[in-house]
């Protein structure tokens, strides 16, 4: 360390003499120290204020230049070094040497420049007022064919240079993408896909662009899928493969790159890992297992990628898919029914598998989760169910399968999933009125609904129990429906309904509630009355902002209403002939015609 004292102090006067022999000699000491103890060097290189002594030392036609910028490279591995390395000036001088011919003084000023940014605001601000990034980006365009071990070398580093510069930093990565990267990167990968060392630094620079939503219509117009499914194939090793995913995964959120990806026989590379993968219980192997039936499901959320890989149901991928559901293996049985889910979107497919037994198999899923099962494999099987009950000729079918069975066996589930698509499930079944009745009068299952009617932490359970309640109502048409509901509670939950802020939902409350007052008015009325019905119609009338459907179904309950000696009490009351008489000139006919009914009959009963 004394040595380094001399060798600094020497420095300090060889710089401004410029005597070249004797300034590579302090220069190679300070390689030599650094190397032994590079935190310990840095510190006193620090101390001694000879960085401020580099930036003249950072000159094109000094042959002494490519060492500087090795040592200011190796003081930038620390982290205390890099603001120090900003404030002495040296960006500038760094930037300027990248228009060198000369190889080795561009990678170590590539080098250095990276090290600076490296978790850097104030390095990387630095380089982009410079202007580092757009020559590095066009190095590697003139650069990129050139397949020399020198040369890859170069190329490596200059990668590394451009991560480091916009890791993390959204408008840096952003800049990046403006400026072309993603192009030359990807033919980067085509050309050098045997360096490992490059074929990384691209990998690493794809996963932190790919988060960026603007870089994927960029990445859509390149062969990036064609070059990662290549590269993917040729890999053994499980680090390298997870690297390739990670940059698959948010690939794979684009529609257009989903697409590409299947074509490029990403598919038939996912299902090999499974089968090679499903026995092992190595925690690499789970992991992988995961990782490509994940990616799997996500390639299916595509239209045209699923269209693709369902073949109208004979393609080897959906049978393979299918056989994931009877597995014994949690994470295949989860990918396999999210699978069905997304290959269930619309109703060609959905008629094709209810024809071919996939209800049978995901029913036999369920039972297989009923007592402590796993709840992301429950939620995932009722979804795949819900979606299969869209079509009206599969509801009849699912029906007499004995879904409804199979569903209600989850109806204690205290997972607000579970609980959502268990009832979503259910109201794609109730059309018919059988069913509706059948299941209107079950007493355990009204009563679970009107309790979770009032999950307010969980909206969407609240919203399906409601919807739920009110198709039970709508569909059957009966009044031992209606007596179970109001029995359990379930009228002022239908009443708060009718003033959602969704006007499908208002519309479907209030046509049940119209079913309630004709059919069952003396067993309903005092929870009606309770509910403040009347005084909720009288706010829909006259809001103006109120859909004609909603102000239209609410004269129709009005009508209904007065068969009950209180409510027509509080009809009078509240002046309702006045909100209706405004309505006969109401744009919508039926409105309007309505309008006038409802006006008659308030006329008449008053």
């Amino acid at each position: 360390m004394d040595n380094l004292s001399d060798t600094l102090k020497k420095l300090k006067i060889t710089a401004v003499d410029r005597t070249e022999d004797s300034l590579e000699g302090c220069l190679d000491c300070l390689l030599q120290a650094l190397a032994q103890n590079n935190m310990e060097t840095s510190e006193k290189i620090q101390g001694s204020g000879i960085l401020q002594l580099f930036a003249s030392l950072l000159i094109p036609q000094s042959s002494c230049t490519a060492k500087v910028a090795n040592i200011i490279a190796e003081v930038a591995k620390n982290e205390f070094m890099r603001i120090p390395c900003v404030d002495a000036g040296l960006i500038s001088p760094l930037v300027q040497l990248l228009t060198s011919k000369d190889q080795e003084v561009l990678l170590q000023t590539g080098r250095a420049l990276g090290n600076i940014c490296y978790d850097s605001h104030e390095g990387r601000s630095a380089v982009d007022q410079a202007g580092g990034a757009q020559i590095v980006i066009d190095h590697l365009r003139s650069l990129c064919s050139i397949t020399d071990p020198a040369n890859e070398k170069l190329l490596t580093v200059f990668c590394g240079m451009l991560m480091n510069y916009s890791n993390e930093n959204d408008s840096l990565q952003a800049q990046l993408i403006n400026m072309g990267v993603i192009p030359t990167l990807v033919k980067l990968l085509g050309i050098h896909c045997q360096n490992a060392a490059l074929t990384e630094m691209c990998l690493v620079a794809f996963g932190n662009l790919a988060e960026l939503e603007s870089s994927k219509e960029q990445f859509a117009s390149t062969n990036i899928a064609e070059e990662l499914v290549k590269l993917f194939k040729k890999q053994i090793e499980h680090d390298k493969r997870e690297m390739i995913f990670e940059v698959l995964a948010p690939l794979a959120e684009n529609d257009a790159i989903k697409l590409q990806l299947v074509e490029a026989g990403l598919v038939e590379c996912l299902l090999e890992i499974v089968q090679q993968k499903v026995n092992s219980d190595k925690e690499d192997d789970i992991a992988e297992l995961k990782t490509a039936s994940d990616l799997m499901v996500l390639l299916l959320l595509g239209d045209e990628s699923m269209q693709k890989l369902f073949e109208g149901g004979k393609g080897n991928v959906f049978q393979r898919v299918l056989s994931w559901i009877p597995s014994n293996n949690h994470q295949l049985q989860l990918a396999g029914a999210l699978a069905i889910a997304n290959f269930a979107r619309n109703d060609g497919n959905c008629i094709h598998m209810v024809d071919n037994g996939i209800v049978e198999n995901l029913m036999d899923l369920l039972d297989r989760h009923v007592e402590d099962g796993n709840v992301t494999v429950q939620h995932a099987a009722l979804s795949a169910l819900r979606n299969l009950a869209i079509p009206v000729v599969n509801k009849a079918k699912m029906l007499s399968a004995g879904v409804t069975e199979a569903v209600l066996k989850f109806l204690k589930s205290e997972m607000p999933p579970v609980q959502f698509k268990l009832l979503g499930t259910l109201r794609m079944l109730i059309d018919a009125q059988e069913a509706a009745e059948q299941l209107g009068k079950n007493v355990k299952l009204v009563e679970r609904l009107v309790e979770w009617c009032e999950a307010k932490d969980h909206a969407g359970v609240m919203g399906e129990s409601n919807r739920l309640l009110s198709a039970l109502i709508r569909h059957s048409k009966s009044k031992d429906v209606i007596k179970t509901i109001v029995q359990s509670g379930g009228i002022k939950h239908l009443v708060t309904m009718a003033t959602s802020e969704h006007v499908i939902m208002q519309n479907e409350a209030l046509v049940a509630l119209a079913l309630i007052a004709a059919l069952e008015l003396g067993t309903a009325e005092k929870d009606l009355e309770s509910a403040k019905l009347v005084q909720i119609l009288h706010r829909l009338l006259a809001d103006e902002r109120s859909a004609p459907e909603i102000k239209y179904n609410s004269m129709v309950l009005i009508c209904a209403l007065m068969g009950s000696e209180s409510l027509h009490k509080e009809v009078q009351d509240l002046a309702f002939l006045d909100v209706v008489s405004k309505l006969r000139s109401h744009e919508n006919k039926s409105v309007a015609q309505q309008a006038s009914l409802t006006e008659q009959r308030l006329t008449v009963d008053s």
